[in-house]
């Protein structure tokens, strides 16, 4: 193909860990050897954490995203850095007595899955970008101008803060919850506030977390503890606690002290006490999602396509599958001969992902909803269900199947 310098056959925006795992998907096609990707991210080099220090971003992966990551050849570089094991999930409700078991022996799976510190997985990720020449990183730019396809400029058009002006067949979104792209192309969204804020940081637990993520739902809103694990030590979680915001506001007033004291409260003292939490981090909870994927020349995906509450930690899984989607339809339209311009490799992989995306979020949407009540006759209800749901192997392990990917 010839191209003049500012001339690409893919524009993607956004290089954390479903837009560099998609553009190191498309480098490593045996069809896209001859592509040329420009990869524009807005900010800087991902920061290194060692010793008891950990990102306070981490990210659940399933097998199935494992597999995409090996397929990219990343996943032993993110194993070798950091990444734990869980091989249990026990979730119970705070205002009543059920609780639910998930094993991987169950399933007969070496895990249920990882938790990955998001740093190291992108880290990982741009790292194997840079050994694909067909991958030109810009960094740090960003879009300040987008001009989709017209009749004389068949292509997607975008300037940058830079002055440089690029131009290919399709732009791919994947710039976050945020999404600059989004916005600028005038994508339509259904969304709405939960009143909620997610509190996140890293503990050290008095007992060992056995390989276990623990989760307690209470009517103002989730605590969720993640296993992490350094050189062997098996003491520190990330916590994600979903709280409403006024809670929210008084937890991250409290002096380090005081909030273990009430984590290790609230999480029932499960793993003992709470000895020392990190620098904590609070981020507003709003559920996104776009009406439509794509338009002619531009597609969204993961998190700037679909934003969920973080009660079941499947944002990146989702978002890693539509990555996956994406490179499938590419593929197809290269071995094919399509030009990457056709709008119909856009709306298949929209038939593809909309739906399946729009379940799981109506699903966390139900969760959400069901645990904020506090009537008597709810409890009780949700308590019923819950402890029928655990009495069931075949369900719920059909369930874990179909959420793992396998």
């Amino acid at each position: 193909m010839n191209h003049s310098p500012h001339d690409y056959d893919l524009i993607l925006v956004g290089s954390g860990l479903v837009g560099a795992s998609l553009a190191c998907a498309l480098a490593m096609l045996e069809t896209g050897r001859q592509l040329r990707i420009a990869m524009i991210e807005a900010g800087g080099d991902m920061p290194r954490y060692s010793g008891g220090q950990f990102d306070p971003r981490v990210v659940a992966l399933t097998p199935a995203s494992r597999h995409w990551l090996e397929r990219l050849q990343v996943w032993e570089a993110i194993r070798q850095a950091r990444a734990c094991t869980y091989r249990d999930m026990h979730v119970w409700d705070g205002e009543g007595t059920a609780a639910i078991h998930f094993s991987s022996a169950d399933v007969r799976q070496d895990c249920l899955g990882h938790i990955v510190e998001n740093s190291i997985a992108v880290r990982a990720l741009r790292e194997r970008l840079a050994q694909l020449p067909q991958v030109e990183v810009m960094q740090p730019v960003s879009i300040v101008e987008l001009r989709g396809p017209q009749p004389m400029q068949p292509g997607v058009q975008v300037t940058l803060s830079n002055g440089d002006t690029l131009q290919a067949p399709l732009l791919v979104a994947a710039d976050g919850a945020q999404s600059r792209v989004r916005e600028m192309a005038a994508f339509r969204t259904r969304e709405w506030d939960y009143q909620q804020q997610a509190i996140v940081t890293t503990v050290r637990t008095s007992q060992s977390h056995e390989h276990t993520a623990w989760q307690r739902f209470m009517y103002t809103g989730p605590l969720a503890f993640l296993p992490l694990q350094e050189a062997g030590d098996t003491h520190h979680c990330s916590i994600v606690w979903s709280a409403d915001t006024p809670l929210a506001e008084e937890l991250m007033a409290l002096d380090a002290a005081a909030f273990c004291e009430r984590l290790g409260f609230a999480f029932e003292h499960r793993l003992g006490n709470i000895e020392h939490c990190a620098e904590r981090f609070c981020v507003p909870l709003r559920q996104r999602h776009a009406q439509q994927y794509c338009q002619p020349g531009i597609v969204l995906v993961g998190d700037a396509a679909h934003n969920i509450h973080p009660l079941a930690g499947q944002g990146v899984n989702l978002g890693l599958l539509d990555a996956a989607a994406l490179t499938n339809e590419i593929e197809r339209a290269l071995v094919r001969n399509i030009p990457l311009a056709d709008y119909s490799i856009l709306r298949r992989y929209q038939r593809q992902r909309l739906a399946g995306n729009l379940g799981m979020m109506s699903a966390m949407e139900g969760f959400k909803r069901l645990f904020g009540h506090r009537s008597l006759e709810v409890t009780l209800l949700r308590n019923i269900g819950l402890q029928t749901f655990n009495d069931l192997p075949l369900l719920k392990n059909y369930l874990v199947k179909q959420v793992m990917g396998v």
